[in-house]
């Protein structure tokens, strides 16, 4: 077992399962972890190919005693030393997170799970228990949740400076698979559009649920049920690659939300739009240094990252002084150094500021409802289900 010794470094121990060559999220996880100063990668099973694992280790500088040829003999092996890893970071494609998971709870071991939770919402029983028995740390990397300005919308909406909330609108546009890219060789194609690896949403599993957990993020607002409509425009691919719906939020709340991924011009075009009773907010991923206010009857108001009128749970979030653009990484970092601000606390037997918060196990099971109702939803005409 993990002596008390090896727990002094400021820096977290941590893990990779997936992430190896090609792998565009497992570089984005790493940098994020490493951006603070919070984690440093120890071990690693990079692929499910020994040789490309060998190679991936490798380029990345990670020791070849640590680098595993499979999940199980990582969890196992690492479960045993006295320098162990502390927390496990999960980028495998969706059919893999859950049984990785699994194997790593049951080592003791601190999950940090790309998104979506699961294939399928099945496999996800008992997780929770597993979770809560072992005592361990469960987040979802929901990372456009780490954006100042998303925290301050949320701070906005919490405060009631919107009012009554009567609309949500979110959609998440790209167009990368306007054409039949998985039939090239390109890797996250491939697997993206394979129901075996991604699950039973192609489109709505990628990014849809990115923009469902955003809308829930932001508005504080519970889904109660979703009418859907799901399109696979791309002739001979087996799972949708575009998602419209409605949906009824707690308190009469109402929404839109659209994903696409045949949608020629936009590249990575996530967008939020909240109304009130008293004031609106408008916020897009490729501008997100950037919130409009607009209360009614008057002039819209654009807040910018840093500024003096943001929240303190903006400032949380925020590095650098306004004018310095942050983005993607960054937002991404933030949700790493709140899980590590919460590793941090577990080690002195304390409980973190309160503040802190990133998506958690109970996120992600909700994401998988979220999944799996629009299927229904959608297999039975686009009629209303609950959530």
């Amino acid at each position: 077992m993990t002596s008390s010794g090896s727990q002094n470094s400021h820096r977290i121990r941590y893990g990779m399962v997936g992430g190896g060559e090609d792998a565009f999220i497992g570089a984005v996880h790493r940098i994020a972890a490493r951006l603070d100063d919070r984690f440093e990668l120890v071990a690693g099973c990079l692929s499910s190919d020994p040789e490309r694992a060998r190679r991936s280790a490798e380029a990345i500088g990670l020791n070849s005693e640590r680098s595993y040829p499979d999940y199980k003999t990582m969890a196992s092996t690492e479960a045993l030393r006295d320098d162990r890893i502390e927390a496990v970071v999960i980028v495998t494609p969706n059919h893999l997170h859950v049984p990785v998971a699994r194997a790593f709870l049951e080592a003791g071991i601190h999950i940090i799970s790309d998104k979506p939770l699961a294939a399928k919402l099945q496999e996800t029983e008992g997780l929770l228990e597993l979770a809560r028995r072992q005592d361990r740390i469960f987040a979802l990397t929901h990372n456009y949740s780490g954006y100042p300005l998303i925290r301050h919308a949320r701070h906005l909406v919490s405060q009631g400076d919107l009012g009554k909330i009567r609309v949500i609108q979110v959609e998440y546009a790209q167009d990368w698979l306007t054409e039949k890219l998985e039939d090239t060789g390109q890797k996250q194609a491939e697997w993206r559009t394979d129901p075996a690896r991604a699950g039973g949403g192609g489109c709505l599993g990628d990014i849809g649920t990115h923009a469902f957990h955003l809308a829930c993020f932001v508005s504080g607002l519970t889904p109660e049920a979703l009418l859907a409509d799901l399109s696979t425009f791309v002739e001979g691919r087996p799972l949708d690659d575009n998602v419209h719906l409605l949906l009824r939020f707690s308190e009469g709340a109402k929404g839109m939300l659209w994903a696409s991924q045949v949608a020629p011009g936009n590249e990575n075009a996530l967008r939020l739009r909240i109304y009130g009773e008293k004031a609106s907010i408008e916020w897009a991923q490729e501008h997100p240094n950037s919130l409009k206010f607009t209360p009614f009857g008057e002039p819209p108001r654009l807040l910018t990252r840093g500024g003096s009128q943001l929240s303190d749970a903006a400032a949380r979030m925020t590095r650098i002084p306004p004018g310095h653009p942050e983005g993607y990484l960054e937002g991404f970092s933030n949700l790493y150094s709140e899980i590590a601000d919460t590793i941090i606390a577990r080690r002195q037997g304390k409980l973190p500021d309160g503040e802190v918060m990133f998506p958690d196990l109970k996120d992600g099971i909700l994401g998988m409802r979220f999944i799996e109702s629009v299927l229904k939803s959608n297999e039975m005409g686009s009629v209303w289900v609950p959530i």
